[in-house]
C-alpha cells in the first residue's frame, strides 16, 4: 500500500536526521572503545561508521537507479565481506562521516521533489525481489537510526565488560 504524502514527509525527515544521530552516538564512545568489538562477528563502533559511509553511497545510487532507469536491477552486496576485505579499521572516520552527510544532503532535496509517478517507480533487488522508491525510503530512513542504536549497544557492552558505568 502506498504511503500518504504526509507519511512520506515524515520518513524523509527521519532520513534527514540520520547523520546527526550517527555522529551523536559515536561521540559518546570513548577513544579506547571505538575499535572494540562486542563479540565474534560483531562490528566495532568504528566499523559501523565506515559501513554507513559505504552503505549510504550505495543507497544514494540505488534511489537514483530506481528513478532513472527502466526495469532497474538493484544489486545486493556482502557487507561483512566489505568490512573484512576493505579493512574498515584502517579507514579514517572523518571522511566517512562526510560521505554519509554528503550522500544524504544530496538525496534529501531529490526526495522532497519527487512526484507521485516517481514514488510509484520500482525495480528488482537481487536479494529481496520487488523494490520500490517507497521501499527504499523506509529502509534507509531507518538505516542510520539502527546503526546509531548499535553503537549505543556496543558502548553499553564495552562498559559492562570493563565494569564501568555508562556516562
Amino acid at each position: 500500500m502506498a504511503l500518504s504524502q504526509s507519511a512520506r514527509r515524515e520518513w524523509i525527515e527521519r532520513y534527514e536526521r540520520g547523520p546527526g544521530q550517527l555522529r551523536e552516538a559515536f561521540a559518546r564512545v570513548p577513544e579506547e572503545a571505538r575499535t572494540w568489538r562486542p563479540g565474534p562477528g560483531k562490528w566495532s563502533a568504528h566499523e559501523v561508521v565506515i559501513h554507513c559511509a559505504d552503505s549510504e553511497a550505495q543507497a544514494a545510487l540505488r534511489i537514483r537507479t530506481v528513478l532513472a532507469e527502466k526495469a532497474p536491477v538493484i544489486h545486493g552486496y556482502d557487507q561483512e565481506r566489505w568490512a573484512e576485505e576493505l579493512d574498515y579499521h584502517s579507514q579514517p572516520l572523518q571522511p566517512a562521516f562526510a560521505a554519509v552527510e554528503a550522500a544524504r544532503g544530496r538525496t534529501v532535496p531529490l526526495l522532497q521533489g519527487l512526484s507521485e509517478a516517481d514514488w510509484a517507480k520500482h525495480g528488482r533487488h537481487t536479494e529481496s525481489g520487488p523494490y520500490t522508491a517507497e521501499d527504499w525510503l523506509q529502509i534507509y530512513a531507518a538505516h542510520l537510526e539502527g546503526h546509531a542504536a548499535q553503537i549505543g549497544r556496543n558502548l553499553d557492552a564495552w562498559n559492562a565488560a570493563k565494569g564501568t558505568m555508562p556516562s
